[in-house]
């Protein structure tokens, strides 16, 4: 399939998941209003009055609606093939695991579920592919040339600490009008370009990666800031979910979405390293956040979101521009970059915080439900 071939499904998929995410939100909205599914203001959240939650499913539905007809459409005409792409387990994963990550993730926007049973529903999902045959064979040797072999067990238990690691990644950078669902845009388009682009092209993850962009940038009409509901657990676990697994398909793209998905995954780290050293649990919530010290420093919820646009699509870049190993050293500069950053932002807020008590300090627990 060549590129002009993928152009036009790709564009008619993208508009449509783009208009049934923008169309499915304000009713989502209305429902989750309805059943009191809504995140309370407090001190550690930045909405200040109570917002409707679970915008996920919007994406979700639109993703899964799309994806589902585009591929049942090509079955039965054959434009663009592989016409057998709803049988493939790769497909079948995406379908059944993005729709069991809406609901699990539906029942935390609704019942507010303890961080264990949460936890549990994220292990529960990541099994999906594996129970479809899907494992990751080798990754990038990031001491020299070459790859690391992961044989049997190996390669399925890295799926699952992959998938389980970047759903609680997508959940910690979940604190901020449009941040996750830009972030999550921002490494979908990144990833459909690589599949469509590399060595060999993957016309069925392009095309997966543009539905998913599609849906994103529907929903965040109305969760860019201003919001006016947020995409809550269902969109946190469905779009986890989906970008690691799209980031396992075909290849060496792991280090992609390692590099473009920096912010959250280093932020991820460095917040779990933190608390656990201060003698606290991992999932307990505070504004330690990169958004937060940024947000503390004087930026604006609009800047301080642009912001982690802007370094996102810059990580991004550079994984267009580089290959393998290069990726790989990239991150790891932003990994040691990222964390001098955090601590000198942390030491600054801490200064604040002695004169002005109206700073609060990164390591306060202020409780509450919901993103880290």
């Amino acid at each position: 399939m060549t590129g002009l071939d993928l152009l036009i499904p790709a564009a008619a998929a993208f508009l449509a998941a783009a208009l049934l995410a923008f169309v499915l939100t304000p009713a989502v909205r209305r429902m989750a209003q309805r059943v009191k599914a809504v995140d309370h203001p407090d001190e550690r959240r930045v909405n200040t009055t109570p917002m409707p939650r679970g915008g996920g499913v919007a994406v979700g539905v639109a993703f899964l609606v799309v994806v589902a007809a585009l591929f049942a459409i090509d079955a039965i005409v054959g434009l663009w093939g592989p016409r057998d792409a709803l049988a493939r387990p790769e497909i079948a994963a995406l379908l059944i695991g993005g729709a069991a990550a809406v609901v699990i993730g539906l029942l935390d926007d609704q019942f507010d579920l303890r961080a264990r049973w949460q936890f549990g529903g994220q292990v529960l999902v990541a099994l999906v592919p594996v129970g479809l045959g899907i494992t990751v064979g080798a990754i990038a040797n990031p001491f020299g040339p070459g790859a690391i072999r992961l044989e049997g067990i190996w390669g399925a238990l890295f799926v699952v600490v992959w998938t389980v690691g970047m759903i609680n990644s997508i959940n910690f950078i979940d604190g901020l009008d449009g941040l996750s669902s830009g972030v999550a845009l921002i490494a979908a388009v990144t990833l459909g370009i690589i599949s469509a682009t590399g060595l060999a092209t993957e016309p069925v993850v392009t095309l997966v990666c543009v539905i998913l962009a599609g849906a994103l940038l529907g929903f965040l009409r109305w969760n860019f800031h201003p919001a006016s509901i947020f995409i809550g657990t269902s969109g946190v676990m469905f779009l986890g979910y989906t970008l690691a697994l799209l980031s396992i398909l075909g290849s060496a793209k792991v280090v992609v979405a390692l590099l473009v998905l920096g912010v959250p995954i280093i932020d991820t780290f460095y917040i779990i390293v933190r608390r656990v050293s201060r003698g606290r649990s991992p999932f307990s919530a505070d504004r330690g956040h990169i958004h937060h010290r940024l947000l503390d420093l004087g930026l604006s919820h609009t800047q301080t979101v642009l912001l982690i646009y802007a370094i996102c699509i810059g990580l991004g870049a550079l994984s267009l521009v580089l290959s393998g190993s290069g990726q790989l050293y990239a991150f790891m500069g932003a990994f040691l970059v990222f964390g001098v950053v955090i601590l000198v932002l942390d030491r600054v807020v801490e200064d604040r915080a002695v004169e002005d008590p109206a700073v609060e300090d990164p390591g306060v627990d202020e409780g509450g439900s919901g993103a880290g």
